[in-house]
């Protein structure tokens, strides 16, 4: 290992560390102002119940409807302060409103600024006051979402096609079957495999950890690279440079694609200084940075086993992330601090945007955070601390990292997972596979669930 450590690394680690410490403390200060997307993602999942109903076979409409859908969303968007609402949410609200009832608020049709949900309420107004009142409204101005355009039609009494109708219902129940199924059919499997694995553990008494080969650095290199790398330089510094760079680029652009591009240039800006700084850490030891080297133990071949060991390893920890998230709804009502990308992919109706936000959760993320997290970090501490606290301490700073203390605790066992993945397969690509498959199933989730 290298012994040479002088006063100036040392300097530079402590500087690096204590803005590391600052940045953190405020970003999970912040995190506490950001909304929670479990709001609205509940709403949705509602609003694709409610657009599904024609296509439901009456004996399966008890499995997936309780109770009437409209009737839910209107009593969960009542009990949210109006001013939190989204306008889209507060003109679900509108539309929910028994208009026989006269005492609605006026607050109610006067807080809209886009131009189509203000002559919206402007019509809802007049029939409010006067039910002979004929609506102008143009439908074809909601063309683009279902549910808004499925309340209108119903608030009206418009004659809807019944092509149009079954074609959305048919989709939609198509989409409720997902939702449902693929989280279900997860822990089903992931809890036999825990099963599975925990007996052949007993049997054997021990875990079998296949061999790590960390890199030749230190924990003082580790502090450079995560805080002066990680931090100071990629979420300190490239922002500044990122975003300078995308606000010349989009002055034309749709606001949705202008926002995909601050986060797949922002992301990538983010992981060049990182990176950078390991590529002449291990120059430094090494003499040259070989490509031919596998200096993170990737071992993609065969790619048929890394991904069969990513696949398992993230079904295993499904039930896991999902039962600490549970515990979390049952005793912390207000979560608020979810991950922003969350509600952008959710609210999102720009193709080439969804596509650059793929790319940049599916892909770069998994790749990069997997090199630094499970290819450098964890097998530098488990080797100094032993593989347990190795897998604990990196997994909690993966989970800090995100900078999201409502999100924490399920990153934790996230993280847990995929450290538990890479060193007992002793691939980094089953890790950088299952880390892949967790943001991807995210990801289509939240595709799904748009109306």
């Amino acid at each position: 290992m290298n012994k040479n450590i002088s006063k100036s690394k040392v300097l530079l680690a402590i500087f690096s560390l204590v803005i590391t410490i600052f940045v953190w403390q405020q970003g999970l200060k912040d995190s506490l102002e950001r909304p929670s997307v479990s709001f609205d993602i509940s709403q949705k999942e509602k609003e694709i119940a409610e657009l599904a109903l024609p296509a439901i076979p009456i004996k399966a409409k008890n499995l997936f409807i309780m109770n009437d859908p409209i009737e839910d969303i209107k009593i969960s968007l009542s009990n949210v302060p109006y001013d939190d609402l989204t306008e889209r949410n507060k003109l679900i609200l509108l539309l929910s409103q028994d208009f026989k009832d006269k005492n609605i608020e006026d607050k109610l049709f006067d807080s809209f600024k886009s131009e189509n949900y203000k002559l919206l309420a402007q019509d809802l107004r007049k029939i409010s006051i006067n039910e002979s009142n004929k609506p102008s409204i143009n439908l074809s101005n909601f063309k683009d979402d279902s549910f808004i355009n499925h309340l209108i039609t119903k608030k009206f009494e418009f004659k809807e096609s019944s092509i149009y109708t079954n074609r959305i219902a048919n989709g939609m129940f198509l989409k409720l079957i997902a939702i449902r199924l693929i989280p279900l059919l997860s822990i089903i499997f992931g809890l036999i495999l825990v099963v599975k694995s925990f007996w052949i553990i007993l049997v054997r008494r021990k875990v079998v950890w296949k061999e790590f080969k960390p890199l030749d650095l230190n924990l003082l290199d580790m502090v450079l690279l995560i805080s002066g790398g990680f931090v100071v330089l990629g979420e300190v510094v490239s922002p500044i440079f990122s975003i300078t760079l995308v606000d010349s680029l989009s002055q034309n652009l749709p606001t949705e694609l202008a926002q995909s591009l601050k986060i797949f240039f922002g992301y990538l800006f983010m992981a060049f200084p990182p990176l950078l700084i390991l590529y002449y850490q291990i120059k430094s030891f090494d003499g040259k940075f070989n490509l031919k080297k596998d200096y993170f133990q990737f071992n993609f071949w065969p790619i048929k086993e890394s991904f069969f060991q990513g696949f398992k390893g993230w079904l295993m920890i499904v039930p896991f992330v999902l039962l600490v998230s549970l515990i979390m709804n049952m005793f912390i009502d207000n979560q608020n601090g979810s991950n922003p990308l969350l509600e952008i992919v959710l609210n999102n109706n720009n193709y080439l945007s969804f596509i650059l936000l793929f790319l940049t959760t599916t892909l770069f993320a998994p790749l990069f955070e997997e090199i630094i997290f499970r290819g450098v970090l964890l097998p530098i501490l488990s080797r100094d601390f032993g593989i347990i606290i190795g897998i604990t301490i990196s997994s909690f700073i993966f989970a800090l990292a995100h900078l999201s203390i409502s999100e924490m605790p399920p990153l934790f066992i996230l993280g847990i997972g995929l450290a538990t993945t890479r060193l007992v397969s002793g691939k980094l690509s089953s890790s950088i596979v299952m880390h892949s498959l967790w943001n991807g199933l995210t990801f289509l989730n939240l595709f799904l669930l748009r109306t």
